[in-house]
């Protein structure tokens, strides 16, 4: 009887007690299982095959799951989306999300990931102005891995400066760009709470012409606080200066 209910679970995707409820395994049986060999125990509560080749996508679902708001965003999601700065088939998985998250052993172990607790966003206010907040769903990935879309994953780049990201890099990814969507970005730059990163973003907008900026100013009402500059030292020891 295990064989041909174990067979109902596809490969390549870790399981919650939930799911192997709905299976008819129990967590008593889920422990006596993983005992004998049947399934792997990856933590508490979570459990897989043997020797199983994990996939992306499918522990990304999982996570999701978990997490709430977890997406694949900043680098990442815009090499995912061909915009991509000296990243290699094996470069960081960025993961953000707004509330505290642990990612486990057993995920981290398999892929190189780095996770961002970041509130970027006043999420009321862009909901109201972007229902999707700005995510997207990638036609080669497991569908409902939430990822950024191009402009939401540029301005969590850009929110990294000086902090986890060089500027230099920001700024060759920012040039990748032909073309922005105004409604998009003035969506995302007006609920931003990050001043800096808006002013960052207008900086090096004004040295591109993947947007009009000042059809940006004139429609979307925009966080810039004070007149002063705001200045940082950067890790290399170089100074930022945005205006």
């Amino acid at each position: 009887m295990l064989k041909p209910l174990l067979q109902r679970l596809p490969h390549g995707r870790p399981f919650g007690l939930p799911e192997l409820a709905e299976h008819g395994i129990s967590p008593v049986l889920a422990a006596k299982y993983a005992r004998s060999g049947w399934l792997v125990r990856l933590e508490h509560g979570t459990y897989g095959y043997p020797n199983d080749a994990l996939q992306l996508d499918e522990c990304l679902l999982y996570l999701q799951k978990r997490s709430p708001g977890l997406h694949v965003g900043g680098k990442a999601a815009l090499s995912w989306q061909g915009i991509r700065h000296n990243m290699s088939s094996r470069s960081t998985i960025h993961l953000w999300g707004t509330r505290r998250f642990k990612l486990p052993e057993w995920f981290f172990s398999r892929f190189p990931v780095r996770y961002h607790q970041r509130d970027l966003f006043d999420l009321k206010q862009l909901q109201s102005l972007l229902p999707d907040e700005g995510m997207v769903r990638l036609a080669d990935h497991a569908d409902g891995v939430c990822v950024s879309g191009r402009e939401r994953a540029l301005i969590e780049v850009l929110n990294e400066v000086g902090v986890t990201q060089d500027i230099e890099e920001a700024t060759h990814l920012f040039e990748s760009f032909t073309s922005m969507r105004l409604d998009v970005v003035g969506a995302l730059l007006t609920a931003s709470t990050r001043i800096k990163t808006v002013r960052l973003f207008l900086q090096l907008a004004e040295q591109s012409n993947a947007i009009d900026v000042i059809a940006l100013r004139e429609r979307f009402t925009l966080k810039l606080g004070s007149n002063a500059r705001w200045t940082r030292r950067l890790q290399d020891g170089s100074l930022l200066t945005i205006k």
